[in-house]
Formats: structure tokens, C-alpha cells, sequence
């Protein structure tokens, strides 16, 4: 089995600068999820640099209504969008009471195209900071209106590849996910055909050092119990299959165009170095800070320029430990797993993703033991059979695929929670 053809450049390149509008105030931004975890700390870096980015509108799905509003008043942005058109009537209060009266609101979009209008909408960069495959289209629409985009929703990266790679122009994307902005900052230190292997680090999660047969009884709150990070239920669980360093190899190879037997995960349990580059001459370069969102964010909305005081930096004066380990194969299946979805390409990353989001629900509501997710998922992925492929996959495609799998992932773990049940 190779590796799909190499395109002429690579998604992500340290090298090279988009600026679709050059310019010496500060960059306009939109954000996209701006309620969640990268939003918010975005929203924090982007008030402690004003001279640096304006916000010009802000997205969220509209579960929290007060602090989208509040974040709304404190940027003074332009416009306001919610998934969900039942909260409008909520939000246009919330606004309301944080601007007082006589202070004209901001213009508000709602429904589930919302988000997806906001990212074509006029400004300098967009920042995708929208959890799952429902921040494709808005991936899409940003590429297409030439904006520069900060990509933390590595979902819509991997089940609409080939549609991503197709609309990015060189240096229109920069990756804001920890281990791909510090991949990206690495590359900067050599050309691309000085690139021997991308090194992807992994805390490991809760359950690193057990065997597989360890794995079968833990609980949900053992697998949530992360070690190093604080984030939601799914990329928690995620984390502790090691799905997310599996989706993380593919997001690699699309971003940088290095074929997937020279992209390595090791374990480091200290989250300290964020991913490494070995070069051709036998040199690696790491990149490493204390576990911080921050500065990845500000790599995404600032580059090429950094963003002084970002997030912490180490205290060199204070002794440390930092550690490395193979990755069990074995035990964590889901890494191979996701090299061999991304070596078949178009819709199988997005079979993949959308089994794995089925069964971790079904896990965590009790319905699907921890070795369960990737059993099923594999079993998924292997009933998909030959993915559509090529310059004739469509957004319909991927959104077909991801059904069929959801609702496959859904029929497997029924009759596995029917079988438990009557054992």
C-alpha cells in the first residue's frame, strides 16, 4: 500500500506568508466557536494585544448566550452568529443588558449556516475554533474568500482533505493545534527536502503504561481524568484511545505533505515538547513550552510575526524531567488505524472521525466498553469498503459517508450493549 501523490506544496508552510489584506493596523479577525476552549483564550490574547487584532464578528453554537454577548460587547464586534435559531430571542436580551439602552447591537445571524456565512464575511484572518466535521463548510468558505485561516478544527481537515487541499492557496493556512503549530514552527528551521520525519508527541493520556487487557474494564471517569489537559468529554476520551494522535497523523500529512511512514508518534508524558522535526543531517528540532493554548493561538492570528508574552515560558532555574516512549501499538490500535484511513483517502478519514464520535458517545453513556471504540470503529471502517476517491469527491460525499457510518457505528454498538446485557 503507498502513500497518495505528493502535491506541489505543502498546506502549511513556515515560509510562506498569505496576506490577503496587508496593511499596518490591526489584522481583523473573525472567530468561530468563540465560547468554547480556543475561543475564549483567543479572545483573551486578542484584548491583551489591541494594537494587534481586532475582532470584527464571533460564532458560537449558542448554548451560552450571556457569555457570547458579553464577549460581543467587550470587542465591539460587527456581528453576532448562533447555530441555534431558538436561542436568538435569549441572545438579543443578553446583548440588550450588557449594551444598555440607546446602544445600537450588533447584527445577528442564527441557524446552521451561520457560521459558515461569518467566515467569508470581510476580514483578514478566521479562526476555525469549531468543534467537530461541522466546521468543513466553514473551513471551505474562508479558503474560497481568500482569508487566512487559523485551523484548530482539525475535524473538517480531515473528512474534507482533498476539498481543503483543493481551495488552499501556499501559506493560507496555519495549524493551531499544539503539535501542528510547534510542527510548523520546526520546519522553519530547514528546507522541505531537508525533512527526514515529523515526530508527533502524545501525553500518553490516563492509561498510558496498560496493556490492552488492562484497558477492558476502565471507567468513563477513569478514562476523563486526563493528566496534563483540562477539555471536553470527547477529546478527553479521544485522548485516552489515542484517537486524537491517529487524526493528528493524517492532519499532518495533509498539512505538511510528508508521507505517512515518516510521521512517528512517541509518548511524552510531560506535554512539554509539543511535536519534533528530524532533519537529514541527524538533527531534530523541538519545539517546547509549559502546556499552553495560548501560544499556538497566537502562531495562528499572528504569523509571521510572534505575539510577545503569549502564554508562559519555562523557568530554566528549576530542575525538570522530560521523558520519551514508544508508542504501544498493541494496546492503542487507533494510530495504525488512522495511517492506513488516511493512506485510502477521500471519504474513509471522514467514515473514521464520524464512527469514533458514535462510539465515544456510546461510551461515555455506558453502552460501550473502552475497547469497544476502536473494535467497532475498525469494524466500520473495514465495512466501508473502497472510499470515493479523487477530484470527483464533494462536500455530498463526505456528509454521505459520515451518515452511513453514524448510523452503522450506532446499529454495532446496540447489538454490543444487547449482548452485555443478556451475558
Amino acid at each position: 500500500m503507498t502513500d497518495s501523490p505528493a502535491r506541489p506544496a505543502p498546506l502549511a508552510d513556515p515560509h510562506l506568508v498569505y496576506d490577503p489584506a496587508p496593511g499596518d493596523g490591526p489584522k481583523d479577525v473573525v472567530i468561530l466557536g468563540s465560547t468554547g476552549s480556543i475561543g475564549t483564550q483567543a479572545i483573551d490574547l486578542v484584548l491583551r494585544n489591541p494594537d494587534r487584532f481586532r475582532v470584527t464578528a464571533l460564532s458560537a453554537n449558542g448554548s451560552r448566550v450571556a457569555l457570547l454577548a458579553e464577549q460581543a460587547h467587550r470587542l465591539r464586534v460587527r456581528t453576532v452568529a448562533v447555530a441555534r435559531e431558538d436561542v436568538v430571542p435569549a441572545l438579543r436580551e443578553a446583548l440588550a443588558a450588557e449594551y444598555g439602552s440607546g446602544q445600537p447591537l450588533p447584527e445577528i445571524l442564527a441557524g446552521p449556516d451561520a457560521a459558515t456565512e461569518l467566515a467569508a464575511s470581510a476580514c483578514h484572518t478566521v479562526l476555525n475554533g469549531i468543534t467537530g466535521s461541522i466546521g468543513l463548510a466553514p473551513t471551505l468558505a474562508a479558503l474560497e474568500a481568500g482569508r487566512t485561516l487559523a485551523l484548530a478544527n482539525k475535524e473538517s481537515l480531515i473528512v474534507g482533505g482533498p476539498l481543503v487541499t483543493a481551495l488552499a492557496k501556499p501559506g493560507q493556512i496555519i495549524p493551531v493545534d499544539s503539535e501542528h503549530a510547534a510542527l510548523f514552527q520546526a520546519l522553519a528551521a530547514g528546507t522541505r527536502s531537508d525533512v527526514r520525519k515529523l515526530v508527533v508527541t502524545a501525553s500518553g493520556g490516563p492509561f498510558r503504561g496498560r496493556t490492552r487487557d488492562e484497558l477492558a474494564h476502565v471507567t468513563v471517569a477513569d478514562a476523563l481524568a486526563h493528566p496534563t489537559w483540562a477539555m471536553g468529554p470527547v477529546i478527553t476520551v479521544n485522548s485516552a484511545t489515542l484517537v486524537n494522535k491517529g487524526l493528528e497523523v493524517i492532519e499532518a500529512h495533509l498539512l505538511y505533505d510528508i508521507p505517512f511512514d515518516r510521521i512517528e508518534v512517541v509518548v511524552h508524558p510531560q506535554s512539554y515538547v509539543h511535536s519534533m522535526v528530524e532533519f537529514t543531517d541527524g538533527s531534530t528540532i523541538a519545539q517546547a513550552t509549559p502546556p499552553d493554548m495560548r501560544g499556538p493561538i497566537a502562531i495562528g492570528l499572528g504569523w509571521p510575526e510572534r505575539v510577545p508574552d503569549a502564554a508562559p515560558a519555562f523557568d530554566w532555574s528549576k530542575a525538570s524531567s522530560w521523558e520519551f516512549f514508544p508508542l504501544d501499538e498493541e494496546a492503542f490500535p487507533s494510530v495504525n488505524l488512522a495511517r492506513h484511513v488516511g493512506r485510502l483517502a477521500g471519504t474513509a478519514p471522514a467514515v473514521f472521525n464520524a464512527a469514533n464520535e458514535e462510539c465515544v458517545a456510546a461510551f461515555l453513556s455506558g453502552a460501550l466498553p473502552f475497547n469497544g471504540i476502536m473494535e467497532t470503529v475498525t469494524r466500520v471502517v473495514e465495512e466501508h469498503g473502497t472510499p470515493v476517491t479523487g477530484t470527483s469527491l464533494t462536500v455530498s460525499d463526505v456528509l454521505e459517508a459520515e451518515t452511513w457510518a453514524r448510523a452503522r457505528a450506532r446499529e454495532l454498538t446496540a447489538t454490543t450493549a444487547t449482548a452485555e446485557a443478556r451475558a
